[in-house]
């Protein structure tokens, strides 16, 4: 599954502007489940269906 390189790359350069202290903040929440810029950083390197979502929420939500 490929994700979208537009938003993936746009995530990036958000993350890697975080301040290290900011990556354990909650950014959005899937499945009633909080999820941090680390924990969206591991599924969006590992392309699953999980990091798709979260990068469609984060774009959504004007976050990247």
């Amino acid at each position: 599954m490929k994700m979208s390189k537009n938003k993936k790359e746009r995530f990036y350069a958000v993350y890697s502007n975080l301040p290290l202290s900011l990556r354990e903040e909650i950014i959005v929440v899937v499945n009633k489940e909080p999820i941090t810029w680390k924990l969206a950083k591991l599924y969006i390197d590992e392309e699953t269906k999980l990091g798709k979502t979260i990068l469609e929420k984060l774009d959504a939500l004007k976050i990247i």
